[in-house]
């Protein structure tokens, strides 16, 4: 720039008609190129330094002094928080505990979500509710006699505006109802669910971001964070400084990695600020990847989540002087923010999409045309919407991430539906058939339910289906679950809960969620067997991590089920197992009834918390029925089958 700068200014000089002389056009040029290096700084600097710090003289003149000197500030109260030369700030003290907490709900909304806009007056209560708390606290007992009369809805509309007028409340959306069952077939329009479904959808990860992944999880890998931090012999002060040393850490090998000199002088000066967005997208990689694979970073993602809820607090964010936390780069986001969500309703989008799934049910003339038409529907709908904002192959990377949830779900819900079609297709939900009866008998092998056939039918088929719409709606229960987690307005307690010290929090955006899954579930089976009391924010369930955690292992458990039962026949067929098969068990058939009627029978015997009934005590039943495999006489046929084990594995 100031060559070019010189060059031209000796050429204009020395063609004007005043007629300069040579040594007066060469001053005339070194001047200039003096002041492009007092405004953009000497070209001799390092370029990304140059391109991050903007360290001209004319910058540092105007803006650059107030700058250096914020960040100076914080950076040195960091460091001498850090040696130990000033103390933690005192949070302040809050003596409510935190599942004693509770607000009065705003004028027009429910009185138990306290965040949907209340339908129904129950007489005898003397409250409001929406439709999803009243039915759920109104099934049974002395409430089922409540009369409820429904709330006209300019009413509600104007207790709840001027609830929002006064109270300073945030727009609440209407319905939090969950995704669409099904999506749009091959070639069918599209309408609105590729839209609603791409908010929580996760963008696949770039090569350039695989590399920064293997980073994250190799700095998380040796990461002792929590063994540190939820000890819970630390005193708050000392925690808080734990928690800062341990951060500080982190980002400091983080930025080192990435670039030694920058690194270098981020951990000299403490200034993490500068990489601010840096660290957002290493966090926000690693959190991307792990909802789009639950089967890795098992050990590595709890270590980031606390970390990232710590920095939120307000204690350490104050000395930090920076945030951790993005928002999730998802499909639908990704799309708007380049103005090409259209993608997402063209009726090709379907095609594009779909799995194409060689289980031996299609001829391979039928795969091979449905692979060559999703080709031509991503090639077609890339080159369509391409533009100056967006690129073809970004394009085509959002059809893959989408691929990449069709997948997810494939292995994740099609093994519920498939325990689901076992039940409806091989039992009878009135009469059972002889040697294939479901009832069981509390304290009868471990049971605490006694349920007769038609009952335990129902009970089994309402826990699937249950089990079937949290695994089709994951990716936004995750979202929100994260949402809860990284709230920094929502503290959580560390507490002894009978597991060990965990993270007690509340979480209000995946409960409302969830109620609303169990309420749709409940409208689909009909009549409700057992509690329907969903544990988060207590000793049961502490925080959303964990309630994500459990429902992410339902596969685990269903998947070698199934995939055992397929393998019978192919057992049977075979010369050396038919024998085992047939003499030991009497036939493919017969032992596929016994394993199915075993387990519909002692995964869902009550074997939980809360009596065994409860939303998540369904969950505890089956983990228990999955512990006592190898004392099954079925065992063996398990290993046959190909068998590892329900644990998935912790390898990356």
């Amino acid at each position: 720039a100031c060559l070019a700068a010189w060059l031209a200014f000796v050429l204009y000089f020395w063609s004007t008609e005043e007629a300069f002389s040579l040594p007066q056009a060469l001053a005339a040029g070194g001047g200039t190129a003096a002041l492009v290096l007092w405004i953009f700084g000497p070209p001799w600097s390092n370029p990304r330094r140059l391109a991050s710090r903007k360290i001209g003289q004319a910058y540092a003149c105007l803006f650059g002094e107030r700058e250096d000197a914020i960040m100076s500030a914080a950076a040195t109260r960091l460091a001498r928080v850090l040696d130990g030369s000033e103390d933690v700030p005192d949070a302040p003290q809050q003596d409510v505990p935190i599942d004693e907490m509770s607000e009065a709900a705003p004028a027009g909304f429910c009185v138990d979500c306290k965040d949907q806009r209340a339908k129904v007056h129950c007489a005898q209560c003397d409250d409001c509710f929406c439709r999803v708390c009243f039915e759920m606290l109104h099934r049974k007992g002395k409430r089922a006699s409540h009369t409820a009369q429904k709330l006209p809805a300019a009413i509600t509309n104007a207790l709840s505006s001027a609830s929002a007028g006064t109270s300073g409340e945030m727009d609440i959306e209407e319905d939090d109802e969950p995704l669409a069952n099904v999506a749009p077939a091959a070639g069918s329009p599209a309408g609105i669910w590729f839209t609603e479904r791409a908010k929580y959808i996760p963008m696949r990860l770039t090569m350039p971001e695989r590399k920064i992944l293997r980073l994250l999880e190799a700095a998380l890998s040796v990461s002792t964070y929590t063994d540190k931090i939820d000890s819970g012999a630390l005193k708050k002060a000392k925690r808080t400084h734990a928690q800062l040393q341990e951060l500080c850490s982190m980002l400091s090998a983080l930025a080192v990695a990435d670039d030694y000199a920058d690194g270098k002088e981020l951990v000299e000066g403490r200034t993490f600020k500068q990489k601010e967005a840096f660290f957002q997208a290493v966090f926000e990689i690693g959190r991307r990847h792990k909802v789009m694979n639950p089967e890795k970073m098992r050990g590595e993602y709890g270590k980031l989540i606390y970390m990232l809820q710590d920095s939120v607090t307000p204690e350490v964010s104050q000395l930090m002087d920076m945030s951790c936390v993005g928002p999730l780069n998802t499909v639908y986001r990704f799309l708007s923010e380049r103005g090409a969500e259209a993608v997402l309703q063209d009726d090709l989008v379907s095609t594009a999409t779909r799995e194409i799934i060689a289980d031996g049910a299609k001829a391979r003339v039928t795969l091979n045309r449905e692979s060559k038409e999703k080709h031509r529907a991503i090639e077609s709908l890339g080159d369509k919407y391409a533009s100056r904002r967006i690129t073809e192959d970004e394009i085509k990377l959002c059809l893959y991430s989408i691929g990449d949830n069709h997948s997810y779900l494939t292995a994740n819900r099609d093994p519920v539906d498939k325990m689901i079609e076992y039940l409806a297709a091989l039992f009878s939900p009135e009469q059972p058939d002889p040697g294939y009866d479901l009832s069981i008998s509390g304290g009868d092998g471990g049971a605490r339910l006694s349920h007769s056939h038609e009952k335990q039918y129902g009970y089994v088929l309402q826990s699937l289906s249950l089990w079937r719409e949290i695994a089709h709606d994951m990716f936004r229960l995750w979202c929100l679950s994260e949402e809860d987690l990284l709230a920094s307005d929502t503290r959580y307690e560390l507490r002894d809960t009978g597991q060990g010290q965990q993270r007690v929090q509340a979480s209000p955006k995946v409960s409302r969620a969830m109620r609303n899954v169990l309420h749709a579930t409940q409208q689909k089976v009909g009549h409700w067997i057992g509690s329907s009391v969903v544990h988060l924010g207590d000793n049961n369930v502490p925080n959303a991590l964990v309630f994500i955690d459990k429902y992410t292992q339902v596969s685990r458990l269903l998947d070698p089920i199934v995939r055992t039962i397929k393998a019978l026949p192919r057992l049977a067929a075979h010369p050396s197992t038919a024998k085992i098969i047939q003499d030991q068990y009497g036939g493919a058939e017969r032992l596929k009834m016994h394993i199915l009627t075993d387990f519909f029978r002692h995964g869902f015997d009550g074997s939980g918390s809360d009596g065994g009934s409860c939303i998540d005590g369904r969950l505890t039943s089956a983990w228990n029925w999955c512990s006592k495999l190898e004392k099954k006489s079925y065992y063996p046929v398990f290993l046959l089958a190909g068998f590892q084990g329900f644990d998935g594995d912790f390898r990356k």
